[in-house]
């Protein structure tokens, strides 16, 4: 590495940087091991009732990515408003922050796949459901209700990968503390201010997650779940601080 590359990566803070590298790393390591090793089995969230589904998915989820655009534009999004909410947080802080809210996501994201499937398996022959769950694929092909096997299949056994939870939990507390800068956006040349962002973003979401479109593999509700768990721990910190006669910083 040469000295000028050291030295950009010395100029972003610790927990930055490493959640970075990580996620690249372990990208990379998926790309060229991922079969081999069973990574997406073992590290990324499955739903409760899968097979694969394990406890420490709902953390090891946020460092599995499904593309190259999908790691960078997440990371992108860490060094560019991450950095500065740790710079002031501290490292502790931003750290706990962060992987709270790809925590919250996932909540969230479960939370509305077990209704989906509720709502779904409420339709169905029992003992339909049961060969779902079981993983059978063979009743697609026999079963009248096509579609509505076809979705609850999906759901159950579609794993979710990536730290988009976490950068929405991010996204929102640059929101909250530096609510008047004004950000430009790569696909949107006109400048807008961080809380008109967020709100929007999150808005978008929401309307996305509620349309359910066919061929949409995006997990709106966990971009929801991450910037939701994200508003309720700044209010709290904010809180806290009061109470201790500190105020949280706003710019």
């Amino acid at each position: 590495m040469n000295q000028n590359n050291a030295g950009f990566m010395s100029s972003i803070p610790v927990v930055t940087r490493n959640l970075i590298i990580i996620n690249f790393l372990v990208w990379i390591a998926d790309m060229l091991l991922g079969n081999q090793l069973g990574m997406g089995k073992y590290l990324a969230l499955h739903y409760f009732s899968s097979n694969y589904f394990m406890p420490h998915q709902i953390i090891t989820y946020m460092f599995m990515h499904g593309s190259l655009g999908h790691v960078f534009f997440n990371m992108f999004a860490v060094y560019m408003f991450g950095r500065t909410l740790e710079m002031v947080w501290g490292p502790k802080r931003f750290l706990i922050y962060y992987m709270l809210t790809g925590i919250g996501a996932a909540a969230l994201q479960l939370l509305i796949t077990y209704l989906r499937i509720k709502g779904i398996e409420s339709s169905l022959s029992p003992d339909i459901v049961s060969q779902i769950q079981a993983g059978a694929t063979s009743v697609m092909a026999t079963a009248s209700d096509h579609d509505a096997i076809q979705n609850l299949y999906a759901l159950i056994n579609t794993p979710m990968v990536g730290a988009s939870g976490a950068v929405f939990g991010v996204l929102v507390a640059f929101g909250m503390l530096f609510p008047n800068v004004e950000l430009m956006m790569l696909f949107f040349p006109v400048p807008i201010k961080a809380k008109w962002f967020v709100i929007g973003y999150g808005a978008l979401e929401l309307i996305l997650g509620v349309m359910d479109n066919a061929g949409d593999n995006v997990a709106h509700f966990a971009h929801l779940g991450g910037l939701i768990t994200g508003f309720f721990i700044i209010l709290y910190w904010r809180k806290k601080g009061k109470a201790n006669g500190h105020n949280f910083r706003q710019y």
